[in-house]
């Protein structure tokens, strides 16, 4: 059966595409021990998408009529507490990303070594620049179409776990900023 499997023509790519999808399934299991299913998350959580819901009918309510000076404070403090929820937010999740990484770094390496030098795919284009060195990386041969291990399984990891997270409806809040370090606001300065 294993060796049926191995002559497979797709037998590599479907061999990192499994993987890959196998690491996504442990490391958001992980993330729900560590982070999910704890009371601190589930209150940061409600919070951000009460603020978020509130700050969304407070400027509907602005566009309509004039805005008063105590309205604009208003908005002003629940978007203060909506950055800070989403803050801490982040650093909660944080927490987590170590023990994940340090998982990602293990399969990684554990896949690099089987695959070293073997194209496992063959791409329906030729990339360009920095996308052929990637998807070329550490492969013998000058056909640009051949596709690496690191570069299929970079791509399968990203999709595979943003659509698991939606799945699972771990997905970050509607209101939540990006991550540690948001983008400022021109208001403050």
């Amino acid at each position: 059966m294993a060796s049926s499997f191995s002559n497979f023509k797709y037998a590599d790519s479907l061999t990192v595409v499994g993987i890959s999808l196998c690491t996504a399934i442990v490391c958001e299991a992980i993330s729900w021990v560590l982070i999910y299913r704890t009371n601190s998350y589930k209150n940061l959580r409600s919070s951000i998408d009460k603020a978020a819901k509130k700050l969304e009918t407070m400027k509907i309510d602005t566009n309509k009529i004039n805005v008063k000076k105590s309205k604009t404070k208003k908005i002003d403090r629940v978007e203060t507490s909506l950055k800070e929820s989403s803050r801490d937010l982040s650093l909660f999740k944080f927490k987590s990303g170590g023990v994940v990484a340090l998982v990602l770094f293990v399969v990684f390496g554990l896949l690099n070594s089987l695959f070293e030098g073997k194209a496992v795919a063959k791409l329906p284009f030729r990339p360009f620049g920095l996308i052929m060195k990637m998807s070329h990386r550490g492969l013998p041969g000058d056909d640009s179409t051949d596709c690496s291990m690191a570069f299929l399984y970079f791509l399968c990891s990203i999709s595979i776990r943003t659509n698991l997270q939606k799945l699972l409806g771990f997905a970050p809040p509607r209101g939540a900023s990006a991550g540690l370090f948001p983008i400022p606001d021109p208001k403050t300065n």
